[in-house]
């Protein structure tokens, strides 16, 4: 682990070889699963022209998350993480390479993209705990808040590049060849793991059993701060999930094709890269809870935007406002998570957590289908984002310990 250094110092984390390794693998590796995820949607849709459709890709997503997240967090406090994460990227690896396969042979089909997602869910339902728990481990505790900036800034640069390319790609060769590139970007993580320097400083303290699941689930529903920042995120997020409908966007509403489509997909992470690398430079903020409210309001009110919008420029300006809202809002509610947890239950609690935030998009893409579906998709996302605006006014009112929540800010 590097020396502690100045925590004015945004840049300070990548000192560490380890963050800094593993940070520029998780990129590239990110940028290929963003062009497997723009790929998928949009053929999807393709095969099946249905909002329905397209909206279940996030029930077959949520169902693993759901049932596995619990024993993956149990899993990345009971081994090293760092193997538990070669195991799902290998896995992850796999699933690329069958979607890559099924697609250049034709033989891809609505049911089998489900089967597939499915399967890649139940490994990110491992790959999140022990990624997200060893993150901490790599850096001195006071360096944290910039890690998790800079690892959110490397994931909207990974977020950029891949749905763009995806958006290139799709209309030159088809989604097969995405799915070809998201296969190989995996090495790049794995070959980071390979070399990480760290290791566990301490044998194992949890079992894979009843005991270490209700130590888990205790902790996180006894800490109230975990408990109103997961209902924020997870009913913010199931209402404003505008992204998941972009593939009807850009063929039906906006006109853009493909290309259009993936620059679409980039916009948020665009605003999220500016988010992200002002928060790196920036002084930690204090009033973290009413700062993460301000976000989902923003949040709801970009949606609501995007959804009146018929313009393309436009439209892409207010998904890149819900790309900068949902960092701020990710890297303070990371934060807050890894600053009251101890090392010993992050897999757990990020696992229990993992469940509402990343429940409540896929669930919500499901809503977002039904919905449109009946009333159409601009009308989807903006009752989608007033639902989330009403989200933020509600935990407000009710959560007065995320109101009033002021993280802890380093001494210098």
């Amino acid at each position: 682990m590097a020396a502690a250094s100045h925590p004015d110092d945004r840049f300070a984390p990548l000192r560490s070889p380890d963050f800094r390794n593993l940070w520029m693998g998780q990129i590239i590796s990110a940028a290929g699963s963003h062009m497997q995820v723009a790929a998928l949607n949009w053929q999807i849709y393709e095969v099946t022209q249905s909002p329905v459709a397209l909206g279940m890709i996030g029930l077959v997503r949520v169902v693993p998350i759901i049932f596995f997240s619990l024993i993956g967090g149990m899993t990345a406090d009971a081994h090293d993480r760092r193997r538990v994460l070669l195991v799902t990227q290998s896995a992850l690896t796999g699933v690329a390479l069958c979607l890559a396969v099924l697609s250049a042979t034709g033989r891809i089909s609505a049911l089998a993209i489900y089967i597939l997602t499915a399967i890649g869910a139940a490994a990110i339902a491992f790959d999140n705990p022990a990624r997200q728990a060893l993150i901490p481990s790599l850096v001195p505790r006071e360096q944290l808040p910039r890690a998790l900036a800079l690892n959110s800034t490397g994931f909207q640069v990974a977020h950029i590049c891949g749905p763009m390319l995806a958006g290139l790609i799709i209309g030159w060769r088809g989604p097969g060849v995405a799915y070809l590139f998201n296969a190989v970007s995996f090495l790049a993580v794995i070959g980071a793991l390979l070399f990480l320097r760290y290791r566990p400083t301490e044998a194992a303290t949890s079992n894979i059993d009843l005991d270490a699941l209700k130590e888990g689930l205790r902790f996180v529903w006894q800490t109230p701060i975990l408990v109103s920042a997961v209902t924020l995120d997870f009913f913010a997020t199931f209402f404003s999930s505008a992204t998941a409908l972009l593939p009807i966007f850009a063929k039906d509403v906006l006109h853009v094709g493909p290309t259009g489509y993936g620059f679409l997909l980039a916009a948020p992470a665009l605003g999220s890269l500016a988010a992200g690398a002002t928060m790196s430079v920036l002084p930690p903020l204090v009033r973290q809870g009413r700062a993460m409210l301000w976000a989902v309001v923003v949040y709801g009110v970009a949606t609501i935007g995007f959804g009146l919008s018929s313009w393309f420029w436009i439209s892409a300006l207010f998904l890149a406002g819900t790309g900068a809202s949902d960092t701020v809002n990710t890297v303070l509610r990371q934060t807050i998570r890894q600053t009251v947890t101890p090392d010993r239950l992050r897999g757990r609690m990020v696992s229990v957590t993992m469940i509402f935030f990343m429940g409540g998009p896929q669930l919500g893409e499901l809503e977002a289908g039904l919905v449109a579906a009946w009333l159409g998709a601009p009308a989807s996302v903006v009752t989608g984002g007033i639902g989330c605006l009403f989200t933020a006014v509600m935990v407000a009112r009710l959560a007065p310990v995320l109101r009033n929540y002021q993280g802890v800010v380093p001494d210098k």
